[in-house]
């Protein structure tokens, strides 16, 4: 069976595109054999993992420049059965470029109000470009720090709609266990009692790209 090789992008910060990366990764570990590649040049995803001395709930992190990213996603997909992959956050990256022509599936991670979701807009853009050149991509919008206690406003709701890309039914929730997970260099699984809201969560999101 292929791969199943998905990025994690967005060039606005502060999404928490990192965490759904570290966390998806350590969700798919526990199903099959996983690989992070590390295209961010901030590194942050090394460096999470590196923070606990590689901690066994994580799959090993591969950190990688925009010269070799394609092929070692290529050389990831070979050997296991899911790869993800943290993007660089510029657009004009050749990195960023690379990595959508060589995974099946992007999911961009948004803030939960219309001024951040419209932050991404070139994203989407950039996205829908590459769509047309690698039919198989799909690509879905990931709603993260949503508060349970109050459903998203209208013009959220519109401003999602109107995006052009669809949105996961699913997301992340605003949770300690995702901040406590950081600190710790591990993923939310790695928290037992304490994590495992959050881990719902991850596995939500995890089940419904696996269906898509």
């Amino acid at each position: 069976m292929p791969a199943l090789r998905i990025a994690l992008a967005n060039q606005k910060g502060g999404t928490g595109k990192t965490t759904l990366a570290v966390n998806l990764a350590a969700g798919f570990h526990r199903r099959a054999a996983t690989a992070l590649v590390d295209a961010d040049p901030q590194g942050s995803a090394g460096q999470w993992a590196r923070l606990a001395g590689q901690p066994d709930d994580l799959p090993q992190v591969r950190t990688v420049g925009a010269a070799a990213v394609e092929a070692v996603i290529g050389e990831a997909a070979r050997t296991h059965r899911y790869v993800l992959v943290d993007c660089p956050p510029h657009l004009q990256s050749g990195a960023l470029d690379a990595v959508m022509h060589a995974v099946d599936v992007v999911l961009i991670p948004v803030q939960p109000s219309p001024l951040d979701l419209w932050a991404s807009v070139d994203m989407a853009d950039a996205v829908r470009d590459t769509q047309r050149r690698n039919t198989r991509l799909r690509a879905y919008l990931v709603v993260n720090q949503l508060d349970r206690r109050n459903a998203l406003s209208g013009a959220m709701q519109q401003a999602l709609a109107e995006f052009g890309l669809p949105a996961l039914a699913n997301g992340l929730t605003r949770r300690a266990a995702f901040r406590s997970a950081a600190l710790e260099g591990g993923s939310v699984y790695a928290l037992g009692h304490r994590g495992a809201a959050a881990a719902a969560d991850v596995e939500a999101i995890i089940k419904e790209v696996l269906r898509s």
